[in-house]
C-alpha cells in the first residue's frame, strides 16, 4: 500500500468534480474510522496510534505538481510522495488521503478529521500560527496565468494594485489569495474558483483577465490546455515553500517526522521525488520552517 496513497478515502475513477463532491462523506466518515477509545485528540500519542493502526489520514489537494488524483483514485504528487516515504522511515505503512479544498485544510486537521496535511499549504504568518509545519520539502514561487500575449501585461501584483478593473481569479484559503489580501488588492477584483481547471475556465471566458498560482501548477494545466500562458515569475511575490502541516499538540509526531524527514533529504530518493515533479532539491537546501513562516498573510 505504501507506493501510493490508499484509495479507500477517494472516489475511484471519478473526475475532480466528483472528488469534490465526495469529500463530505468521506470528512464526516473520518470520526468514526479509529477505533473507540483511541481516537486522535490532542492528549494523544499520534506516532504510537499511527503505528498501531497502520495508517495516517492526510488532508490533500488536487494540484499538480504538489498533489495529483490518478484516474484510478490513488493519490501522488511531490509532498505525498514524500510524506508516503518518512512514513514508511516511521513504520507507518498506510498514508490515507483525503481531498479537501484548501480553506478547509487547517480547520479540517484542527477537527480530527485527518492527521497532517500534505499539500502544498505554504507556510505564511498566519497558519504558521495555527499548525506546526515540517522543516520545507519545497521552495516555490508565483506566476499569473494569462491569455496567449497577455494583452493586459499583467506581471506583478502592483499591476493589479494600479488598474482597478483588472480582475485576478483566486482559489479560496490558497496562499495567492493571501498575497492579494495582504497587498490590499480589493475583493471587488479577487474571482474565486474552485481549482486549477475552473481558474483557466474563467480566462477562457472572460471572467477573469489573469489566474494567481504557483508556476509548476500553471505549468502542469499548460501540458493539456494551450490557451493560455504562463508569465515569468512574479517579482513582488514572496519565496514560499511547504512541508507536512500537523496540529499543534503533536508535538512528539512533528519531531520525529522532522528527525527522519532531515535524513531522507540526504538520500537520492529525496532528489528523485522532486526532480519526478519539477522541483529543485538545491532551492531546499538551507531554507527553513523558521524562515518561510514569517512570510506576511
Amino acid at each position: 500500500m505504501i507506493a501510493n496513497i490508499s484509495r479507500r478515502n477517494v472516489l475511484q475513477g471519478a473526475g475532480v468534480a466528483a472528488l469534490g463532491a465526495v469529500f463530505a462523506v468521506v470528512a464526516t466518515g473520518c470520526a468514526t474510522v479509529t477505533p473507540a477509545g483511541e481516537a486522535v485528540d490532542g492528549g494523544s500519542d499520534l506516532l504510537a496510534l499511527a503505528k498501531k493502526q497502520g495508517y495516517l489520514r492526510v488532508g490533500i489537494a488536487n494540484e499538480p505538481p504538489y498533489t495529483q488524483v490518478n484516474s484510478d483514485g490513488t493519490v501522488t504528487g511531490c509532498e505525498p510522495d514524500v510524506l508516503k516515504a518518512v512514513c514508511k522511515r516511521l513504520g507507518i505503512d498506510d498514508v490515507q488521503g483525503i481531498i479537501t479544498p484548501y480553506e478547509s485544510m487547517i480547520p479540517g486537521l484542527q477537527a480530527n478529521r485527518w492527521d497532517a496535511v500534505a499539500a502544498g499549504l505554504f507556510m505564511k504568518q498566519s497558519r504558521c500560527a495555527e499548525v506546526l509545519y515540517s522543516e520545507p520539502v519545497i521552495v516555490s514561487t508565483e506566476s499569473f496565468g494569462v491569455p496567449i500575449g497577455n494583452p493586459k501585461n499583467i506581471l506583478a501584483v502592483a499591476d493589479v494594485l494600479a488598474d482597478s478593473s483588472l480582475r485576478i481569479a483566486v482559489l479560496p484559503g490558497g496562499f495567492e489569495e493571501g498575497i492579494l489580501n495582504t497587498a490590499k488588492v480589493p475583493a471587488a477584483q479577487q474571482v474565486k474558483v474552485n481549482d486549477g481547471r475552473s481558474g483557466i475556465e474563467a480566462l477562457a471566458a472572460d471572467r477573469a483577465d489573469a489566474f494567481f498560482l504557483p508556476t509548476l501548477s500553471l505549468r502542469a494545466l499548460a501540458e493539456t490546455d494551450k490557451s493560455f500562458e504562463t508569465t515569468e515569475q512574479v517579482p513582488d511575490a514572496p519565496r514560499t515553500g511547504s512541508g507536512a502541516a500537523f496540529r499543534t499538540t503533536d508535538t512528539a509526531f512533528h519531531k520525529a517526522y522532522n528527525t527522519e524527514l532531515a535524513a531522507f533529504k540526504k538520500t537520492p530518493e529525496f532528489k528523485e521525488i522532486l526532480d519526478t515533479w519539477g522541483f529543485d532539491a538545491a532551492a531546499v537546501e538551507g531554507v527553513t520552517a523558521d524562515e518561510l513562516c514569517k512570510t506576511e498573510g
